[in-house]
This record gives C-alpha cells, structure tokens and sequence, in this order.
C-alpha cells in the first residue's frame, strides 16, 4: 500500500503554527515511507473564506520546504483539489445516500429547532429533535410549496459502538446517540464532516492527520465511510499548542507570535522554523535538538507525538533561529538582511554591497532574525552619535579625556584606515596613556558607537570609516571642554 497523506486547510486566514505543523508531520511521514503528501484547499465554508488566503499558504508551506505531489498549482490524477470544483462529485455521493434512505431532507426553521433545542431537557442536549426524519412524501411536497429551504441530515443509529486505532492516541470509541447530523447546508454546500469523507476516500488517502479537535467528528465520518461501505483512512488526532500559562492556544492571544507570514516578514530562516515545529509536541528520542529537514523525515514516528499538549515557548524558537543564523551562509544572510535595512531607511537601492557584508557579518553572532538587525547597528548610518544611557555614563569616567584625545591623534596622523592599522592605533594610545582593558576600550567603543556593548570593536571603528569616527570623538571632546568651561 502506498500512503499518502494530506494538508486540507480552509482558506480563512493566515497560515497559523498549528496548522504548518500538520502539514509538516503529515508530509514528513509520507516521506519517510515513499508516499505522496497531498495539498487540499477546503473552501466550502463560503462566508469565511477570505480571497488569497489559499495563496499565501501555498507560499508560506513552499518557504518552509514543504512540498506536496498533488495539489491545485500542480496537478494531479485526483483533481480538482479545491472543494467547491468539486461539488457535483459531492451532489452524486448524496443522491445515492438520499436513494438508499440513509439520508433525508430536513425543512426545519430556525426557531423550530430552536424551539426542539429548549425541549430537549432545556437545551442540555443540543441534539436534533427528529421532527422530519419520517416525513411522508406529501408533508415533503407541502414544505417545497411553502418554499421552505431544505438541508441534509444523515440517519444516526443510537446506542452503536464506533471504535477505531488513533496513530497518537491507541483505541477510541464513541458511542452514537441518534443525533442526525447535518450533511449537505440551506446553501446547498456539503459541510465539512461529508465533505472531507468523499474527497479522502477518492483521493485514495490512506492517513488522515488533524488537530485533536478534529476528535470528535471522527465517528461521524466513520458512519459515513461506513455508510457507503468503504474503509476509512487511519486516523491520527494531534496534541493542541498551548500558551505558557498552559491554556489552550487562541489567534487572539498576542503574547505569541502565530502566523508563519511573520515570521518570514521578521527575517527568520524557514528551516529554523520547521525544526521548532517539527519538535513542537514530538521527540525524536534522545537529546539532539537540531535537526534537518532530511533528518526529521528519517526520524519523525507518530509514536512518539506527545498525547498531552504541548507548550510552545517563544524563547526556545528565537534560540533555534539564532543558532542557525550563525550557521548561515553570510551572502544568504545579507540577502535577507537587505530588504530590512531598506524598510528602516538606512539604505536605499544603490548601496555598498561589499560594506554591507562585513556589516552583517559582525552581526552574524548577535542577531537573532534579521529583522533585529536595522535597530542594532543604526549608529552606523548616523552622522552623530547618539549615546545610551551607559555610554554616557562610561564617558563620565575621568580617564575618557585623555584617551579620547589620544586616540584622535594616533588617528590623524595615521596613514591609511584598515581593521590591522585601527589594532595598531589602540597600542598606541595604550602605550601613551597607560591605560588599558575596559578604560580603554569601552572609552573608544562608547565614545564612537554611542554603545558600551557590540560587535567587534576593531570591524566596527573600520566600518564607520576614519570622518565618521573623529567627528564623533571631537564632538566628545567638545562636550568635555564646554563643561570645563562652565
């Protein structure tokens, strides 16, 4: 048997963490074992959809490494891949439930349900009351006269057993209440529980993932499968994401970031991301933590998914994305640093792409997404310097004067300005002025950063090239006289 797996989001929104990690376990198990991973697009639900959505999660599955085999944009033997091309495939499989009297018509009104609903132990059971399960043909008839609209519920059985093996979770078994079920809306839309049961049974997928949420739609879809005599995929119910405090993760909660689009947009790298979601609920045994894409398809076992939820924690994405920025190629790297300095006016299209590789290379230790990077080095890009609160507090210090001074005049009278010469400078003024360590480095990096803490000071001072730097030393010195003269 050859497995295939799918992703079928609807087209509602971004592409949120819970859903790429489906999508990435799905695929990953597909490919461990040779199989075809499948993009679907669910977009019945006509009121939600939102116009692009689909599009932005075929970007943001590609910019992680996710590729499918079947899909919409590619192709495939099992077509179409949008649901709403496919309803008349849909419209068939519910004339032959209609046929077989597995299914009926209902013409029930809102407030008559609502009305059953109060009934029904005053609204304890949020059943269906069955008022037209056994409707004649001529009460049928009366209700299209009326011009009453119509869905399709499906014939529940009471006090049956459904049991099947969850890949996560072992047996589960639910007990059927007779409950009948809305198949086909007013709209004449199938709803997702009859729709998702006809597109994987034609699609041949042999593994269906979902969010634990998913849990309890489960037998209904077996009742379905069950009633056109096919055997259902193997079913796998996925542990929820929580938020730190161990709740249940809501799109509303901003303390997290959620949508794969931001952190492309905040300059992660995409394999950082798929390595934390990978994890996010799943261990490979062990302690390794860094992970490949080819690695994780040679590892990854539902076995092995967490049944409980899993905490997803902010600080251990932005240490895994850090750690593989300083893995990074650097040309990769200023590439994706580029667009953010141009976004933060610091650059605009004609820059010098040779200075701004050693810029981001200094950087390449420090910065955790390259978003971060325009705000750290900004002082490389103004004319003056702009000292924080402990740079002004280092040049307080009694020792600045002499130094700075110093280091003005080894710098003037220097010939040439080179990460080597800028070495030797600092000898100089240390031999001078015998001052050495922190008085003399954090005096120089203070007094021409603005900052007490950076990358290499040699780079940086190299970077700001020899004006830049005596201007700002002079402006010290100036600073200083001024107060000597008051």
């Amino acid at each position: 048997m050859s497995v295939r797996t799918r992703y079928a989001p609807s087209p509602t929104g971004h592409l949120h963490i819970g859903g790429a990690r489906t999508a990435l376990w799905s695929y990953l198990y597909a490919k461990q074992l040779g199989g075809q991973f499948i993009l679907r697009i669910e977009d019945t639900d006509l009121e939600r959809n939102v116009p692009g959505a689909a599009e932005e999660f075929f970007n943001g599955l590609r910019w992680l490494g996710i590729e499918w085999d079947e899909g919409e944009d590619v192709g495939g033997p099992y077509g179409p891949y949008r649901c709403t091309e496919r309803l008349p495939i849909y419209h068939n499989y519910i004339q032959q439930l209609l046929n077989e009297g597995k299914a009926y018509r209902c013409y029930c009104t809102v407030e008559e349900l609502a009305t059953d609903r109060e009934e029904l132990d005053k609204g304890a059971v949020l059943g269906y009351s069955g008022r037209c399960r056994h409707l004649t043909e001529e009460e049928r008839l009366a209700f299209e006269v009326q011009g009453r609209s119509h869905t399709i519920r499906f014939r529940v059985p009471a006090g049956e057993t459904i049991a099947f093996h969850d890949l996560v979770r072992g047996i589960v078994s639910f007990e059927t209440d007779g409950n009948d079920f809305v198949i086909v809306k007013s709209n004449g839309m199938p709803t997702y529980n009859f729709q998702v049961v006809i597109d994987d049974y034609l699609m041949a997928i042999t593994h269906a993932t979902r969010g634990e949420e998913h849990l309890s739609n489960t037998p209904r879809q077996i009742m379905i499968y069950q009633a056109f005599g096919w055997e259902p995929p193997q079913f796998g119910h996925l542990n929820l994401i929580l938020n730190e405090d161990g709740k249940k993760l809501s799109k509303r909660d901003e303390s997290i970031i959620q949508f794969i689009s931001q952190y492309r947009d905040m300059g992660y790298l995409p394999e950082a991301i798929l390595n934390f979601l990978a994890l996010l609920g799943w261990s490979p045994g062990g302690e390794e933590e860094i992970l490949s894409k080819e690695e994780l398809i040679q590892k990854f076992s539902f076995d092995r998914v967490n049944k409980s939820g899993s905490i997803f924690d902010q600080n251990k994405l932005t240490w895994m994305n850090s750690y593989y920025i300083k893995q990074a190629d650097l040309q990769r790297l200023v590439q994706l640093c580029i667009p953010h300095l141009q976004k933060a006016g610091l650059i605009g299209d004609n820059f010098n792409r040779e200075w701004i590789t050693r810029l981001v290379g200094i950087y390449q230790e420090k910065i955790t997404h390259a978003g971060e990077l325009p705000e750290m080095c900004r002082h490389f890009f103004t004319d003056e310097a702009q000292w924080d609160a402990e740079a002004a507090e280092i040049l307080n210090e009694p020792q600045v004067t002499e130094v700075v001074s110093a280091f003005i005049s080894a710098t003037q009278n220097s010939p040439e300005w080179s990460v080597e010469e800028i070495k030797t400078l600092l000898k100089l003024v240390q031999k001078e002025t015998g001052h050495k360590g922190r008085a003399l480095f954090m005096t120089v990096r203070a007094a021409a950063t603005g900052q007490v803490h950076g990358p290499d000071l040699n780079e940086s001072l190299y970077l700001l090239g020899r004006h830049k730097v005596l201007a700002r030393l002079h402006q010290i010195m100036e600073v200083k006289q001024a107060r000597t003269s008051n």
